[in-house]
């Protein structure tokens, strides 16, 4: 038993070997390879983002002038486009038409007893001079070509109403554009007023943008505009209108902004857009300088002996791979560029020239 004592001090062949010494925890970190530029001095275009609907520039509701007809014809459907004066609805006219001859029998009848009326009264006028008729015979003839005279004129008044009625049984286009609605239904017996089409006026579409009073304070008549529509569409149009008042309840307020013809865009659709407000000098780095932490942009600025200073800025506009940083950087800081993702405050780095391989993650 005495003879074991120096076998189990070795190591059994196989066995792993013993422990290493403890690291040393006192040795530096290796330092990262990184880039570094100064920040520069850069024109960037002034924007103003904004959401808004689409919406027609102008939509007429084509409605029914005469009523207790049956409309007898609707050639249009939603969509169709029309021009002016085009025939867009029909009314049946057979009543308005028997209404129309009975004002102008009417009128006739008048016509007759007016001239009638109006000969007694020039006779009376020709023989007063002469005692031949007495002052209250001559008053009567000249009273009753005044009040005939009334009568025709009401008469003509009759006819010309019957035909304007008649002229409205058949609804024209006030102007060009294209149909948006159609809730008349063919063969119902319409009301005065109701409305039979709706249609938006010479195709034109118009943006409406939501802005605060401070934005809209910002904006000039005639600016362009950068729209993007639901499926990805560009387009620009043009600001037209700002609206004089806010909403109470949103505290925001409209920019009107004219679509170009033609556009593929709907009115209804949802759609956003930048307002182009010109350009303005800032001091600006590369975007891949700027890392986000803790929901903050931060840079790390190259210090002394080295070593990396982590600081929090304030970042704006963005123009290709640059952005703004409007405050918490020194115009003369040299910020690290690529492999500042893996960087913390403090850490050693070792600057080149060309762009290194980014390290494994730690």
């Amino acid at each position: 038993m005495l003879g074991l004592g120096p076998c189990l001090a070795q190591d059994a062949p196989g066995s792993s070997p013993a422990a290493p010494a403890a690291r040393d925890t006192s040795a530096p970190r290796p330092a990262l390879v990184v880039t570094v530029a100064q920040p520069q001095r850069a024109d960037l275009a002034e924007r103003i983002a904004a959401n808004g609907s689409v919406a027609a520039w102008q939509e007429a509701s084509i409605g029914a002038e005469v009523g207790g007809l049956r409309l007898a014809e609707l050639p249009v459907a939603v969509g169709d486009r029309v021009r002016q004066g085009q025939l867009l609805a029909r009314l049946t006219s057979e009543t308005v038409e028997a209404d129309l001859a009975v004002a102008e029998a009417g009128a006739a009848q008048a016509r007759a007893v007016h001239a009638q009326a109006n000969a007694d009264a020039d006779r009376a006028r020709e023989v007063r001079d002469s005692g031949a008729l007495s002052a209250q015979q001559i008053a009567h003839y000249l009273s009753a070509e005044a009040t005939t005279a009334a009568q025709l004129q009401a008469a003509q008044a009759q006819v010309l109403q019957q035909r304007l009625r008649l002229a409205r049984t058949r609804v024209l286009a006030p102007d060009d554009g294209v149909i948006s609605a159609r809730p008349a239904t063919l063969g119902a017996v319409v009301a005065p007023g109701q409305e039979l089409l709706r249609m938006v006026l010479r195709e034109r579409l118009e943006w409406r943008a939501e802005l605060t009073p401070g934005e809209l304070a910002r904006l000039r008549i005639g600016q362009l505009v950068q729209l993007t529509g639901p499926a990805g569409e560009r387009l620009q149009g043009k600001l037209r209108m700002i609206a004089p008042t806010i909403d109470p309840h949103t505290r925001l307020g409209l920019a009107y902004v004219d679509l170009p013809p033609g556009t593929r865009l709907r009115a209804g659709e949802f759609a956003r857009g930048e307002f182009l407000l010109g350009a303005s000098a800032a001091l600006t780095v590369p975007q891949a300088a700027v890392v986000v932490r803790d929901g903050f942009h931060h840079v790390f600025e190259l210090g002394a002996d080295d070593r990396v200073i982590r600081r929090k800025v304030q970042t704006g506009r963005r123009a290709g791979e640059r952005i703004e940083i409007t405050g918490g950087l020194a115009p003369a800081a040299r910020v690290v560029v690529a492999g500042a993702g893996f960087l913390n405050d403090g850490d050693r780095v070792r600057v080149v020239t060309t762009t290194p391989s980014p390290p494994a993650a730690r």
